[in-house]
C-alpha cells in the first residue's frame, strides 16, 4: 500500500486506487460510476489528496492535483459516500446507485483544526495504507503556516527541515537533497519550471505563503511523468483564490511586509500577493564589523492568479510569479554585487472526458536571469547568465478501474541559454565581448519528452507502479530512455515495506565558480558533453508506532555518471566541454523521519545520514574526492503547540556538518612589466578536502490571535537564531599584504522580530 500508492501520489496528478477493510463481491453489470471534484466550502478551491471511499466496501480513491476523482464497480442500492481530508470535518452522504449508473457529484469539506483528534478518520488510513509514496513528502499546509522566520510562514524554510534535505552553502538558492547538488532537482511552480527557488541567504522562500496550496516533494524514485533532473522534484500549486467573497491580507514586520486580495471574478476566481524586505535597512543599522562584514541584500516577489469555470467538464486557469534579489558585500579584500531574478507563467486547460478519463494541456514560459560581478584582492571577476523557456506538456490519465490506472503524455521545452564569465585582473567593461579570460555562449536548443506510467493493484497486499519515459535533445542529438518501477507490500496492518528503482538523465548543468558558489548559472548539454545520468535505488520502511504519529525510514544508493564540475582556469570557450569537467559519482545513505501531524503538540524529527563521492580525471589528480554538496549527519526537530484559541507556539533547531571547501596550500606572486601592483595568488589544495565547523541553529516562534477593529488579526514574535551562532557563509584567502589571511564571511547573528497580521 505504501508503495504503489506513494508512486500514484507521487505523479501528483494521479488517482490513487485503493482497496477498504470490508468485503464485498461485485460485477461490472451490476455495479455504477461515480466523479466529480472535491472543494473547500468556503473559498470553493479545489482540494489535493482527498479521501473518497464507498462506505462498507473496498472501492476507494484519492483526488489528484486538480482535485478530481473517480470511484467504479460501485454497488447497486443506497450507498453512503465518505469524503474525508486532514483539516477538514469529514463528510458523509448518502446516494442512489442504479444499474450502470454513472454520476458526476461534487462535494465540499468545511475546514477544521488540525488539533482535532478526530478529523484523522479509518478511511483516510485505509486509503494511505495503499499508497507508494516512495520518498513522498506532504506537510499539511497548516503546520507550514506555523513556521514563521521574521514574522511570516515559509515553505522552504520547513523544507530546510525535513532530513535528508540541506541549504547549499547555507547561502545558495538551490537545496542539496540526498547528496545532489542543487541543479538536479526540478522545481515546479503551477507547471512552471523555477530556476532559482528561494531569495538569499536561502533565508527565505521565493514562494509567498499565502499563495501557495499544496507542496509536494519527492526526494527520489519519482514517476516517469517527471524528467529532465537527476535527484529531486518539488512540486507546488498555486491557490486558485477564493470564489465565495472578497477577502485580503496584510503583514507588517521588521524583515519584511506582504499583501494579497483574492475574491470572485467572472465564473471563477483570482489571487494576487506580494512581498518586499527591508533587510537592506535593517542590516545598515547595525554596528560595523571589518573582521566579519555583513552582506547587504534584499528582496520582492509577486504571485497571480486567475481560474475560470468553462462548464461542469472544463476549466482553465492563468498563472504567473516574479521575484527579484541583490546582495553586496564590501569587505577587506574581497566586494561584490549579486542580482537574481525569476519570472513564470503558466496556461492550463483541464478537461473531463466522460466518467473516466481526465485530461491537462499546460503552457509555460520560464525566465531565469542572475549578474554577479566584483573583485577579489585585485581580482576582477564578472559572469551572466539567463536562460529563457517555452513548455507545452500534455498528459491523459485514464482511471481503467478502482485498481487499475495508466497516464501518459508529452512534454516539449524550447531553450534560449546565454552565458558570459570573465576573469581577470583589469576592470570588465563589455559583457558583449570574448577577450583573454573570458567565456561567452549563446545555446537554442529544444528537447521532447513522451511518458507513460500504470499502476496497478495487484493484491489487497501488493501494489505496482511501472513507467517509462522518452527523451530527444536537440542539440546533442541523444536520445534516452528511462524506465521507472516501484512496489508496496502491507507485510502488516501497520507496517509495508517499498522500493523503487528509476533511470534518469539529465541535460542542465549548473556552473558554480568554487570560491563564489552562491549563485546559480545555467547551461545545457550539447554535442560536446554526454548527459547526466542517474540510476536509483530505494528501500523505505513505513509504520505508525503509536496512534497519531508515522515512521519512515529509508535506504538509498544513487549511481552518477557523466556528472559536471566547473573548469576553474577556462578562458575563452564556445561550447559546453570548454568550461566543464565531466566524471562519475556515487550518493548513498539512511533517512528517519517520525512526524506528528494531529493534536495540539504537532512536528517532526528527523535525521539523515549521508555519503557522497566524485571521481573526475582531470580533477584532484583523478583521485575520489567529497563534493561540497557532501554533508555526514543532519539532525532537525521541529515542534508546533497550540496553546489555545489565543496562543500558539513553535521552534526549530538543526544541526548539520559542515560544508566542505579547497583550502590553499601556497601563494605565488607576480609583477607585470611597467606596473609596480604585485599581483598574488593562492595555491588551492586538494579538491574540497577541509570542511567547515558544523552548523546549528535554534528559532523561537510565538503567535497571539486577537482582533483589530473587528478585523481577525494575529502578532506574531520570532527570535532567528537564538544563541547568535553565526555559522560560516564562505571562506577565503586575502593577499592584498605581504602575509596571506584567512577571513570567514559570516552568516546573520540573532535577529529578533516582531510582526502583525490583519486580514479583512
Amino acid at each position: 500500500m505504501l508503495l504503489l500508492l506513494s508512486m500514484i501520489m507521487v505523479g501528483s496528478q494521479t488517482l490513487l486506487s485503493a482497496k477498504l477493510p470490508a468485503k464485498t463481491i461485485v460485477t461490472p453489470e451490476n455495479t455504477g460510476t461515480l466523479n466529480g471534484f472535491i472543494t473547500d466550502a468556503e473559498t470553493k478551491e479545489t482540494l489535493i489528496s482527498v479521501t473518497v471511499s464507498v462506505k462498507g466496501t473496498k472501492v476507494g480513491a484519492l483526488t489528484n492535483k486538480n482535485g478530481f476523482y473517480s470511484l467504479k464497480s460501485i454497488p447497486l442500492g443506497k450507498q453512503t459516500i465518505v469524503v474525508s481530508l486532514l483539516g477538514y470535518k469529514k463528510l458523509e452522504k448518502e446516494i442512489v446507485i442504479e444499474d450502470n449508473d454513472s454520476k458526476k457529484l461534487n462535494f465540499e469539506l468545511v475546514p477544521q483544526s488540525i488539533q482535532s483528534k478526530q478529523v484523522y478518520v479509518d478511511a483516510e488510513r485505509e486509503v494511505e495504507k495503499r499508497q507508494i509514496s516512495v520518498s513522498r513528502v506532504d506537510i499539511p499546509i497548516q503546520q507550514l503556516s506555523q513556521l514563521r522566520i521574521g514574522g511570516e510562514a515559509d515553505v522552504f524554510r520547513a523544507l530546510q527541515f525535513l532530513p535528508g534535505v540541506l541549504t547549499s552553502s547555507q547561502i545558495s538558492s538551490g537545496l542539496y537533497i540526498r547528496g545532489g547538488s542543487p541543479d538536479q532537482n526540478l522545481v515546479l511552480l503551477d507547471g512552471s519550471t523555477v530556476y532559482n527557488p528561494s531569495h538569499l541567504f536561502g533565508f527565505i522562500s521565493s514562494f509567498n505563503p499565502d499563495a501557495i496550496k499544496d507542496v509536494e516533494l519527492i526526494k527520489g524514485g519519482y514517476p516517469a511523468e517527471y524528467g529532465s533532473r537527476l535527484s529531486a522534484v518539488l512540486n507546488l500549486t498555486q491557490k486558485d483564490g477564493n470564489q465565495e467573497k472578497y477577502e485580503g491580507l496584510a503583514s507588517i514586520g521588521l524583515i519584511s511586509s506582504r499583501a494579497s486580495a483574492q475574491g470572485p471574478i467572472g465564473n471563477g476566481s483570482f489571487f494576487v500577493g506580494g512581498r518586499r524586505t527591508y533587510l537592506d535597512l535593517l542590516l545598515g543599522a547595525l554596528p560595523e564589523d571589518k573582521e566579519n562584514p555583513l552582506p547587504n541584500f534584499g528582496f520582492y516577489d509577486m504571485n497571480a492568479k486567475i481560474t475560470q469555470t468553462i462548464d461542469a467538464n472544463n476549466k482553465l486557469f492563468l498563472s504567473g510569479f516574479l521575484s527579484n534579489d541583490f546582495l553586496t558585500l564590501d569587505g577587506s579584500g574581497i566586494n561584490f554585487q549579486l542580482g537574481l531574478g525569476n519570472r513564470a507563467a503558466s496556461l492550463r486547460w483541464t478537461h473531463v472526458f466522460g466518467d473516466n478519463l481526465f485530461s491537462v494541456i499546460n503552457v509555460s514560459g520560464s525566465r531565469y536571469l542572475t549578474g554577479f560581478d566584483g573583485d577579489n584582492s585585485g581580482f576582477k571577476f564578472k559572469v551572466e547568465n539567463s536562460i529563457i523557456d517555452y513548455t507545452l506538456k500534455m498528459d491523459l490519465e485514464w482511471f481503467a478501474s478502482n485498481d487499475l490506472t495508466i497516464k501518459g503524455g508529452y512534454e516539449g521545452t524550447l531553450f534560449n541559454f546565454n552565458y558570459l564569465q570573465s576573469f581577470g585582473k583589469d576592470s570588465i567593461s563589455n559583457s558583449d565581448s570574448t577577450t583573454a579570460g573570458s567565456t561567452n555562449l549563446s545555446i537554442y536548443d529544444h528537447t521532447h519528452s513522451l511518458f507513460t506510467q500504470v499502476n496497478y493493484q495487484l493484491t489487497d497486499l501488493l501494489s505496482l507502479q511501472g513507467g517509462l519515459r522518452f527523451n530527444y535533445w536537440d542539440s546533442s542529438n541523444v536520445t534516452t530512455w528511462d524506465p521507472r518501477i516501484a512496489l508496496r507490500y502491507q507485510i502488516q496492518e501497520n507496517f509495508a515495506v517499498k522500493a523503487a528503482y528509476g533511470i534518469y538523465h539529465q541535460y542542465l548543468r549548473l556552473a558554480s565558480q568554487q570560491d563564489f558558489s552562491f549563485f546559480d548559472t545555467w547551461l545545457p548539454t550539447d554535442n560536446s558533453v554526454l548527459p547526466s545520468t542517474a540510476r536509483h535505488y530505494i528501500l523505505s520502511f513505513e509504520t505508525v508506532p503509536f496512534e497519531n504519529y508515522g515512521l519512515n525510514v529509508d535506504f538509498y544508493y544513487k549511481d552518477l555518471s557523466n556528472i559536471s564540475e566547473l573548469i576553474q582556469t577556462a578562458t575563452k570557450g564556445t561550447k559546453v566541454a570548454d568550461i566543464f569537467y565531466s566524471g562519475n559519482g556515487r550518493a548513498y545513505g539512511a533517512e528517519i523521519f517520525l512526524q506528528k501531524k494531529v493534536g495540539d503538540l504537532t512536528g517532526w524529527i528527523g535525521y539523515a545520514t549521508g555519503f557522497v563521492y566524485a571521481t573526475f580525471p582531470d580533477i584532484n589528480g583523478g583521485r575520489e574526492f567529497r563534493p561540497k554538496y557532501d554533508r555526514r549527519h543532519d539532525f532537525k526537530i521541529v515542534g508546533m503547540y497550540k496553546l489555545n484559541d489565543r496562543w500558539d507556539f513553535s521552534g526549530t533547531f538543526t544541526f548539520q556538518s559542515g560544508q566542505s571547501y579547497t583550502s590553499a596550500t601556497s601563494r605565488f606572486g607576480s609583477a607585470m612589466p611597467g606596473e609596480s601592483v604585485n599581483y598574488s595568488y593562492v595555491v588551492p589544495g586538494q579538491r574540497y578536502g577541509e570542511r567547515l565547523p558544523a552548523s546549528h541553529q535554534l528559532n523561537l516562534n510565538a503567535n497571539y490571535t486577537t482582533t483589530f477593529f473587528g478585523l481577525p488579526a494575529r502578532i506574531m514574535i520570532d527570535i532567528y537564531n537564538v544563541y547568535s551562532r553565526r555559522d560560516i557563509w564562505f571562506r577565503y584567502y586575502n593577499t592584498d599584504k605581504n602575509i596571506t589571511t584567512v577571513t570567514d564571511v559570516k552568516l546573520l547573528p540573532i535577529i529578533p522580530t516582531i510582526a502583525f497580521e490583519v486580514k479583512f
